[in-house]
C-alpha cells in the first residue's frame, strides 16, 4: 500500500493531458458483452478500477486484449452468467455488467457492489428498470440474481430519492437494446457518461435517441455487432486539476477537454476569483487575487458534479470568507471533512451542508484518504499547505486517476511516492 508526502508552497505552471474518463470507460467495457463481435476501445485509462473491470469480464470466459490506452474484446459464445463478490465488492461501477448479461443470457447472478464508503447507494432502481423489461429478481447470499425468457419494452420512469442514476440508466439502456419493442427512460441520468456509452452501442447497432436529456427512448435490435469508440476525456481529472491551479495560484493549461462537460465547474471558478480562457479542446486556469467565498450545491448533469465536491472544499478553505457546500447527491459525502481541519481547516457540517470558513493558511499533516475524490482533496489541500503533507491510503486515488501525482510533479509540485 502506498503513501503520498506533499511539500506545500510550489506554484504550479505549465501543461497537462487529461487522460479518459474512468466513469465513461466501465459501462463501455460491460457493454462489449452485447455482441460475440471484436470491440476496439480507444483512450482507456490505466488505473485500477479499469483492471478490476478487465477481471471481472475475463472471469466470465471472454477474451480480452489491452495495448498501452487500447482495450479490445471479443465475448464470442461465453456462457458464464456470475460475477463474484471477490471482484464486484471492491468496485461499485461492476454492477453494470447486470443488464448485458440479462439481455444476453437470459440470466444473471451480480453481487451487491461495494467501492468508496460515501453513503448509502442502493440499486434498487437497477432492480426496477429490469422487472419493468420482464425480468424476475431474488436478492439471494448478497447476490442480485435476474432471469428473463424475453425481455420487452416498456415505459419506466428512474426516479430516486436523490434524482436519477447514471449507473442505472446506463443498465437499463444496456439491456434494453436487445429486448422486444421499445423502451422509453424517463427521468434517464444527463450526464456525458451516459451519452458516451448510448453513443457506443448505437456504433453497435442500437437504436437509441434522447441521450443526453431527462427522456431516452431505446428501439430494441435482434443483434449488436462489434464497434470501435474512443472513450471520452475525463471531466473529473480535469476539474481536480483546474482546481489544483487555482489553490496554487499558479497558471496551467489543461488540454483535452470538453469545455462544456466542465460549464458548472468553470462558472464556481470564476466566481471566486479565478480567471478560466476556453479554448476548443483546453482551458487554461489562473488565479492572481485571494480566493472569493463561492456557494456550490452538487446536482445531477449539468449541475456541479458530486465528485468534484471534496476538491472544491479543499478550494473554499482558504477563502477570504464563508462558503456554504451542500450535497444533494449523496448527502454523506463528507468524510474528507476531519481530514481537511486535522490540516487547519474550520469547517463544520450539518446533516448535508458543509460550512467553511476560510483560512489564511493550511498546515502539513497525516491524513487518512477515505475515497477516491475525498484523496483527491486532501492531494490539493497538501499543495498549498505550510510543511509536509502525508496522504495514507491512496490506493483510492489510483481507482480512478491515471498518474495524478506524476502529472502534478511535472507542474512544478513536490510529491514522493513511497511504500505506506
Amino acid at each position: 500500500m502506498d503513501k503520498l508526502f506533499i511539500e506545500g508552497g510550489s506554484v504550479l505552471k505549465g501543461s497537462v493531458t487529461v487522460s479518459g474518463s474512468k466513469n465513461a470507460l466501465l459501462p463501455v467495457l460491460a457493454a462489449a458483452l452485447l455482441t460475440p463481435e471484436k470491440c476496439v476501445i480507444k483512450n482507456a485509462p490505466a488505473l485500477s478500477d479499469t483492471n478490476t473491470m478487465i477481471r471481472i469480464i475475463k472471469n466470465l470466459g471472454v477474451q480480452v486484449e489491452v495495448e498501452g490506452s487500447v482495450i479490445k474484446i471479443k465475448s464470442g459464445n461465453f456462457k458464464k452468467f456470475a460475477a463474484p463478490y471477490r471482484l464486484v465488492s471492491t468496485m461499485r461501477a461492476s454492477f453494470c455488467v447486470l443488464g448485458p448479461l440479462l439481455a444476453r443470457l437470459k440470466k444473471a447472478e451480480v453481487s451487491l457492489p461495494g467501492g468508496c464508503v460515501i453513503g448509502v447507494r442502493p440499486v434498487d432502481l437497477h432492480i426496477k428498470g429490469l422487472k419493468a423489461l420482464g425480468a424476475s429478481i431474488e436478492i439471494k447470499d448478497g447476490y442480485v440474481c435476474a432471469k428473463a425468457k424475453r425481455l420487452c419494452g416498456k415505459d419506466i420512469f428512474l426516479g430516486g430519492a436523490f434524482g436519477s442514476s447514471v449507473l442505472a440508466t446506463g443498465n437499463i439502456m444496456m439491456a434494453a437494446t436487445l429486448a422486444k419493442g421499445t423502451t422509453v427512460i424517463e427521468n434517464a441520468a444527463c450526464e456525458p457518461e451516459v451519452v458516451s456509452l448510448a453513443d457506443f452501442l448505437n456504433k453497435m447497432g442500437a437504436n437509441i435517441k434522447g441521450q443526453g436529456s431527462p427522456t431516452i427512448e431505446i428501439k430494441g435490435v435482434k443483434s449488436l455487432g462489434g464497434a470501435e469508440y474512443e472513450n471520452i476525456p475525463d471531466r473529473i481529472e480535469a476539474s481536480t486539476l483546474a482546481i489544483a491551479s487555482a489553490i496554487t495560484k499558479g497558471e496551467v493549461t489543461i488540454k483535452n477537454v470538453i469545455v462544456k462537460h466542465l460549464s458548472a465547474l468553470i462558472e464556481k471558478l470564476e466566481e471566486a476569483g479565478v480567471t478560466v480562457k476556453r479554448g476548443k479542446n483546453f482551458i487554461i486556469v489562473k488565479r492572481n487575487g485571494s480566493v472569493k467565498p463561492v456557494d456550490v450545491t452538487a446536482l445531477p448533469y449539468p449541475g456541479f458534479p458530486t465528485d468534484a465536491q471534496a476538491q472544491f472544499m479543499s478550494l473554499m478553505s482558504i477563502a477570504s470568507g464563508i462558503s456554504v457546500i451542500t450535497e444533494k447527491i449523496y448527502p454523506d459525502r463528507f468524510m474528507h471533512v476531519p481530514e481537511l481541519n486535522r490540516m487547519g481547516a474550520d469547517i463544520y457540517r450539518e446533516g448535508p451542508y458543509a460550512i467553511v470558513h476560510g483560512v489564511k493558511q493550511l498546515n502539513g499533516a497525516p491524513v487518512m484518504a477515505s475515497d477516491l475524490r475525498a484523496s483527491a482533496a486532501l492531494v490539493l489541500a497538501g499543495l498549498v499547505a505550510k510543511g509536509k503533507t502525508e496522504v495514507l491510503r491512496v490506493y483510492h486515488l489510483d481507482r480512478g486517476y491515471e498518474n495524478l501525482d506524476i502529472k502534478l510533479t511535472q507542474l512544478g509540485a513536490k510529491i514522493y511516492r513511497t511504500k505506506q
